[in-house]
């Protein structure tokens, strides 16, 4: 397969807006499988969600690779979940594909997860066509969801095609450059017939394409001057620019519904013709000996390989890394080293994957997404064919906000369950694993209630372990409040040589976005502390970091300023300031009135609008605060900051207060502030804890 012919494409979006129903048409479009099954219907689930609990939940949670190939173009597809609480999967798949598909609901249009979904394609630069699902739903309004992705993303989005129909009458699309209309036929939609535009619709086609040229020409001078001079734009520029708009961050807007089987051939289309093929992406790797130093790497089979281990999955055969192939070409039964361990490591099978199933290979090349078998890595790892070549930027893993303590109901299953929590661990970067020193407790944290929920699901059926599960907890972090100065010294006599340290300097507060922050300046002059004490000292005050004194919860955002200092010929030591600097850290930091900090998650809920007042009631008594409120269509979508806390079992609540009707996503916004009647509250719980352990 030619390269030019490539596509490396996800499916990303807000739950619920059909990424995977979408994805099962594509599979069946492409003839890569005979019979369309649905996401939540009686026969064996969609193709894409091949585990026993995404068909019984009717969602994604792992993201799914397949291969197709349309029109002789080889199309690797990933299809990812929808709720912040995976979305590491879709960090993870949107780090190593060239383009995507960003696929929106006609009546929820952008909604919170959309935002997320677009901020991860942006952190990768990853470029899109949009797709308007669903456009058979009541209250269905294209025109208001590209105003949206306008307005909420920032995005220049444009329609490449205006509706024939609307909601129940929604029978196909209208093709704005080769102005045609395009309607579905036979059982399954197989058949596109191409027809001329209705008489109805051929004004607002000419003023749509129109607004199209007009988008367009901002990314062409030539197209720029033939709309001035008013003469007609040739189809061919206006698909050779769309493309190059693409490539330069515009978001062409296709429409469709994928459950009905209208509109996926010509998105196919478009995918073909306008995402990028691995040769038009710039690729660049560190060099470790130079980490100023950057290699570009060329998607040429012939030059030494380098390639990505994106995603791991622990199944019964052994371990299988999923991996991108930017340079080079690997083959069965070769062997190649890892960057990060320095160990050669011997590829001994190479699969394609098509869901859950596989198909062995002998190579793959450049631009390839596939599976290697029986390899020890983790997410993020880069593979080369030789030490030392080049490192590939890893992904960004957001901070687990939620942890609970979980224990095996008989203690035969310890063991069992140790190894399925060692196994998700290394699975999903999200997912934390750790045991409290006081409680002895297994402590798990994840992104959210549902990803644990799951994971302890999973347990239960994979590994066939009971599970008892604590209350959530919360991930509390300590900060100080004000600006304190010390002075301290730590002496020791002993017999033989002491222990002589003293520091002097201040600690102050800082804001910052990062939840781990902590600065630390050094100011000392004329070597009143030789400098090799210096790392010691920031050695000392960082250890001190993890437990704080008000609650012993992880301290954040607070800054180090060394002024001063002395030292003893003999009785200073590295050991001694290091000392010295956590036992003034426990001293000191006390007196900076320090106060603990809360993850506030961003919540969205919609929401029948009768039910709004009484929502937004029980929002505002679990402390959180509104940021706007909108009704479309009879239905109330509220967008407020809870403390998470707060929203324990919100979703049993929310369907009690809506008759059912209610549906909320969250993600992490900030971490702020404890009101100190809570904050005295949250201490003696956990000093009670602390002393029940004891």
């Amino acid at each position: 397969m030619k390269l030019e012919k490539v596509r490396n494409i996800g499916i990303s979006a807000h739950i619920d807006s059909g990424k995977t129903t979408l994805s099962e048409r594509i599979l069946f479009y492409t003839g890569r499988i005979h019979k369309i099954e649905e996401v939540r219907g009686d026969g064996d689930g969609a193709t894409m969600d091949h585990m026993e609990l995404e068909q019984e939940r009717g969602i994604t949670i792992t993201s799914a690779a397949t291969s197709v190939e349309y029109k002789d173009h080889a199309i690797n597809l990933i299809d990812t979940p929808g709720h912040v609480d995976f979305t590491v999967e879709v960090e993870r798949s949107l780090r190593v594909l060239d383009g995507a598909v960003l696929v929106l609901c006609a009546v929820g249009g952008v909604q919170s997860q959309s935002i997320t979904v677009d901020r991860q394609m942006k952190r990768y630069n990853v470029p899109r066509l949009a797709f308007i699902n669903k456009m058979d739903r009541t209250g269905s309004n294209p025109r208001r969801v590209v105003e949206q992705l306008r307005e909420k993303l920032g995005a220049d989005a444009f329609l490449m095609q205006i509706p024939i129909g609307i909601e129940d009458n929604f029978r196909g699309v209208v093709d704005l450059i080769e102005m045609v209309s395009y309607t579905f036929d036979g059982d399954q939609g197989e058949k596109v017939v191409t027809g001329e535009i209705p008489a109805d619709l051929k004004d607002e086609a000419e003023e749509q394409r129109v607004h199209m040229l007009d988008s367009l020409s901002n990314y062409s001078d030539e197209v720029m001057e033939l709309l001035l001079s008013e003469e007609e734009v040739p189809k061919d520029m206006i698909y050779r620019v769309t493309r190059d708009a693409v490539l330069n961050g515009a978001t062409p807007v296709y429409m469709g519904t994928a459950f009905k089987n209208k509109g996926v051939q010509p998105l196919l289309d478009a995918v073909t013709q306008y995402l990028p093929s691995p040769l038009d992406r710039e690729v660049k790797g560190r060099d470790p000996s130079d980490e100023e130093k950057r290699i570009e790497l060329k998607p040429d089979p012939d030059a030494p390989f380098v390639g990505m281990a994106f995603k791991i999955v622990d199944d019964p055969f052994g371990q299988l890394t999923f991996m991108r192939i930017y340079q080079g070409t690997i083959e069965k039964g070769g062997t190649y080293v890892n960057q990060r361990t320095g160990r050669k490591e011997r590829f001994s099978r190479i699969v394609r994957m098509h869901s859950d199933k596989r198909e062995e290979i002998d190579k793959a090349t450049a631009g390839d997404i596939i599976a290697v078998m029986g390899i020890d890595s983790a997410s993020g790892d880069t593979y080369s064919v030789e030490r030392d070549f080049c490192t590939l930027e890893s992904m960004f893993v957001p901070e687990p906000v939620i942890k609970i303590a979980v224990t095996p109901t008989s203690r035969s299953d310890g063991d069992k369950m140790g190894k399925a929590l060692q196994r998700f661990r290394k699975e999903d970067p999200t997912f934390r694993v750790e045991t409290d020193e006081e409680t002895n407790e297994i402590l798990i944290s994840g992104m959210g209630e549902l990803h644990l929920e799951v994971y302890i699901e999973r347990i239960r059926r994979e590994y066939g372990v009971e599970i008892e599960v604590g209350a959530p907890k919360v991930s509390y972090r300590e900060s100080p409040t004000k600006t304190v100065e010390f002075n301290y010294k730590h002496k020791k006599q002993t017999g033989g040589s002491g222990q002589y340290a003293h520091i002097v300097g201040k600690l102050s507060p800082i804001e910052s976005d990062s939840e781990d922050s902590f600065e630390f300046e050094d100011h000392v002059v004329g070597g009143r502390i030789p400098k090799q004490y210096i790392p010691a000292i920031q050695k000392g005050f960082v250890d001190s970091l993890g437990k704080g004194p008000v609650a012993e919860y992880p301290v954040v955002g607070t800054r180090i300023d060394l002024d001063d200092g002395s030292y003893h010929e003999v009785d200073s030591s590295e050991k001694a300031f290091y000392t010295a600097a956590q036992g003034c850290f426990r001293e000191y930091f006390k007196q900076a009135s320090p106060k603990l900090l809360e993850p506030i998650m961003n919540v969205e809920i919609e929401c029948p609008e009768d039910f709004q007042g009484t929502v937004v009631g029980d929002v505002i008594r679990r402390r959180g605060v509104m940021t706007s409120t909108d009704v479309v269509d009879g239905n109330s979508i509220i967008q407020a900051e809870i403390p998470l806390a707060e929203t324990f079992g919100y979703a049993t609540d929310l369907r009690s207060m809506t008759q059912g009707q209610g549906s909320f996503s969250m993600e992490l916004a900030k971490y702020s502030q404890v009101p100190s009647n809570i904050q005295e509250e949250i201490i003696a719980a956990k000093k009670e804890m602390l002393a029940a352990a004891k």
